[in-house]
């Protein structure tokens, strides 16, 4: 079992039911998945760079990433139905855990100028999402060996039912949310 999962059981767990008055270990909100999206328009140009992407999104997930295609034809940024236009990777349970850890112990404190994550990225139902605008903050990417500095959008779903919940669960396992 990962440390953040011990820390999950352990600690949050009592945490959550003491705050919001749960009464069935059951009730209490728990992380269902993250998921990993980069998306990169520029890929309409080059498609070089999906390829690149999908290997460095595998390298800091430990599971292989997925190249997403574009829906519809847009004229206007000459895009075509079927085109590679990004990737994402979905992690649950233990790898989902490990992603976690190394996002809120190790790459979030690397990050320069640091306050702390905003608190606004809640969507009504306790799930939370934020924008990373560099990818180089994980420990996996090497500097050197990367073309161009992508950003992606990182989403917690979890089973809170609303924002506040969400919100205690995630700073209970250690997000560093800005006041």
């Amino acid at each position: 079992m990962s440390g953040l999962m011990e820390v999950y059981k352990n600690e949050c767990v009592p945490q959550l039911m003491k705050e919001f008055g749960y009464k069935n270990i059951m009730e209490v909100p728990k992380l269902l998945k993250v998921t990993l999206n980069m998306g990169l328009g520029e890929a309409v140009q080059n498609s070089k760079i999906i390829e690149s992407a999908a290997q460095e999104m595998t390298l800091l997930a430990g599971q292989k990433a997925v190249v997403t295609k574009a829906k519809k034809s847009i004229a206007g940024f000459k895009l075509r139905e079927g085109m590679p236009i990004g990737c994402r990777v979905t992690l649950r349970k233990d790898m989902m855990f490990d992603f976690l850890n190394k996002l809120i112990n190790i790459s979030l404190p690397r990050v320069r100028d640091f306050r702390g994550v905003s608190p606004k990225g809640f969507d009504g139902r306790g799930n939370f999402s934020m924008g990373l605008k560099e990818h180089i903050i994980f420990p996996e990417i090497d500097y050197d060996k990367i073309d161009k500095i992508k950003g992606m959008n990182i989403t917690i779903t979890t089973t809170a039912k609303t924002d506040e919940e969400g919100r205690f669960l995630l700073r209970a396992l250690g997000m560093p949310f800005r006041k």
